[in-house]
């Protein structure tokens, strides 16, 4: 974290992520967070998120979606969109 304080993030899990974003909720939830800090600690929040769904959206774009015969049997698959 030397230059930009939200570095870190790019090498966190989505599951690290969303931790460490419920935890900011639950911070400036409590309201016992000085103001200066409250700013810094919301700002990291929105960096958080859109790593979050940055994440996201790369899972969501490799989801596939399995096909299956009359019968019920796995067939095969396609992508969740139908592309």
């Amino acid at each position: 974290m030397a230059d930009e304080p939200n570095a870190d993030i790019k090498a966190m899990s989505f599951e690290q992520a969303l931790d460490a974003l419920e935890k900011i909720v639950d911070d400036l939830e409590r309201g016992d967070v000085p103001l200066d800090q409250s700013i810094r600690i919301y700002e990291r929040g929105e960096a958080l998120k859109s790593h979050c769904d940055r994440l996201l959206k790369s899972a969501e774009d490799k989801v596939e979606k399995i096909r299956l015969s009359r019968e019920g049997k796995p067939v095969g698959v396609e992508l969740l969109d139908g592309e």
